[in-house]
């Protein structure tokens, strides 16, 4: 039985390099296809967002001299570029699965509002939502917490290469420990950084949880469905 009955799952762009150093691993790709399969047969509507840092970063563009609004909207073209390789990923493996875009570019996908997405969930299908707001200056990460409101979503499920939250950057400090659960305001007071402030604020006061978990080992994604207590919990 699944924990939740409509998700928003947050993807990073750099995941889907997988040993690569740029764009996309077809393995990496295939294996995220799988998991999103395994818990849409479990019944959950899943709304997806990815980044599109394996492709181009927005900010990055900016640090080496691209103008910050052109640099963005580069990085917006890279989250559907990324949306239409997992959509097609899921479809090959004969699961239903739309792209819509925040920006009108028909028919590449269709142009994004709440009740389409909401009507397309309900139908059944997986709706992956490209283009991250569809404003410059905005993080995917704002992007997701922006669409897993609209689609009024039971949690967010942050996907990322490390299992949870921990004390520092387990990556770089040893010492670290992790969090099972942690508030919202504690994340503040210890200035840990899971998301941007704009989208983690906006999870707060929306009263969106979020679990941040390791996806890329596979099966995670259907454990966490199951209530399996890996990752962590970001609540109010």
């Amino acid at each position: 039985m699944a924990q939740y009955k409509r998700i928003l799952l947050k993807l990073s762009g750099e995941s889907l390099m997988g040993g690569k150093q740029y764009g996309i691993d077809e393995v990496r790709l295939n294996e995220y296809a799988s998991q999103i399969k395994e818990i849409a047969e479990m019944g959950v509507q899943i709304g997806i967002v990815i980044g599109g840092g394996n492709i181009f970063r927005g900010l990055s563009g900016a640090s080496k001299g691209f103008d910050r609004v052109k640099g963005d909207q580069m990085g917006m073209l890279a989250t559907v570029i990324n949306s239409l390789a997992l959509s097609s990923a899921l479809v090959a493996q004969g699961v239903k699965a739309k792209v819509l875009t925040a920006i009108r570019m028909e028919p590449i996908g269709e142009f994004y509002n709440k009740w389409r997405a909401i009507e397309l969930l309900e139908q059944g299908n997986v709706v992956i939502m490209s283009g991250g707001t569809g404003n410059p200056f905005f993080t995917t990460d704002t992007g997701s917490s922006l669409r897993g409101i609209e689609i009024e979503a039971d949690v967010m499920l942050k996907g990322t290469r490390v299992d949870g939250i921990y004390t520092a950057d387990p990556e770089k400090d040893p010492t670290a420990t992790k969090f099972s659960e942690i508030t919202y305001d504690e994340i503040y007071t210890r200035g840990l950084k899971v998301m941007d402030l704009t989208a983690t604020t906006m999870c707060k006061e929306n009263n969106l949880p979020i679990i941040v978990f390791d996806m890329d080992t596979n099966g995670n994604l259907k454990k966490v469905m199951s209530g399996d207590n890996i990752g962590t919990l970001v609540h109010n």
